[in-house]
């Protein structure tokens, strides 16, 4: 069932900006490019927006991974696209991530509206080859979670850090 929840245009500009690479970007470029960014719902529950300060942008020091984890609200939903890069036995790779996250703790009524508006927000994003339903920390903390959606038992490293067991 749809919700009738629409995306607002600037959910599209910072997707279309995380989507297309330059190919040869130059530093400050680079270090401007959003790593990650949480999406939600405006407070009318109308309307999927942009989490005012809820992004990490590619230059920023530090692990993005485990800075992306803790963004996440522990008691409520969100949409989330991720830019991974990692690397398989034969290559390194670069894949947009679409995640919905529904912590077990979010209020039922939150978990309803995010489930039922998903499509209008993937609907949008077109290309993502991965989506990720993520229902708490112990599903997101661990890399090797991640780096297994990406590409299987193929993926030895995330963000530079090798997938340990």
């Amino acid at each position: 069932m749809a919700s009738g929840v629409t995306v607002e245009e600037n959910v599209l500009t910072v997707f279309n900006d995380m989507k297309v690479r330059k190919a040869q970007p130059n530093e400050e470029e680079r270090r401007k490019r959003k790593k990650a960014v949480l999406f939600c719902l405006s407070d009318d529950k109308k309307k999927i927006i942009m989490e005012e300060g809820r992004e990490i942008l590619q230059g920023e020091e530090g692990d993005p991974y485990l800075k992306f984890v803790k963004m996440l609200p522990p008691n409520d939903c969100r949409y989330a696209l991720y830019d991974a890069t990692y690397e398989t036995k034969e290559t390194k790779k670069e894949d947009l991530v679409f995640i919905f996250w529904a912590p077990e703790g979010a209020p039922l009524k939150s978990k309803m509206i995010y489930a039922s508006s998903k499509d209008a927000i993937k609907k949008k994003f077109t290309g993502i080859k991965h989506e990720w339903q993520v229902n708490g920390l112990d599903d997101i903390k661990d890399r090797k979670t991640l780096g297994e959606k990406l590409g299987g038992s193929s993926v030895i490293t995330l963000e530079g850090k090798p997938l340990c067991d």
